[in-house]
């Protein structure tokens, strides 16, 4: 992975728990173009395992906490209904 990879992994997952996070979101906090990150870096680190595209957003993977050392956080998201 390249400088713009890990930055933009560190952010999914330091800045927003490994998401999900709309591309623009991810790109205003990794300081790059919203259509470079689409066409640049995502499609490498989708073939790659480290990030997924779902329809709420982009979501990293257990290989992207892993590759960075850091452990998933339990996912909380159906804890009140």
């Amino acid at each position: 992975l390249d400088d713009m990879d890990i930055r933009i992994l560190t952010a999914l997952i330091g800045n927003y728990k490994g998401g999900p996070v709309g591309v623009g979101t991810l790109a205003v906090a990794v300081g790059e173009e919203k259509g470079t990150i689409e066409e640049v870096y995502e499609p490498f680190l989708i073939q790659e395992g480290f990030l997924q595209r779902t329809p709420k957003g982009r979501v990293a993977t257990a290989k992207a906490f892993s590759y960075l050392g850091i452990q998933p956080v339990a996912d909380n998201r159906d804890l009140f209904t």
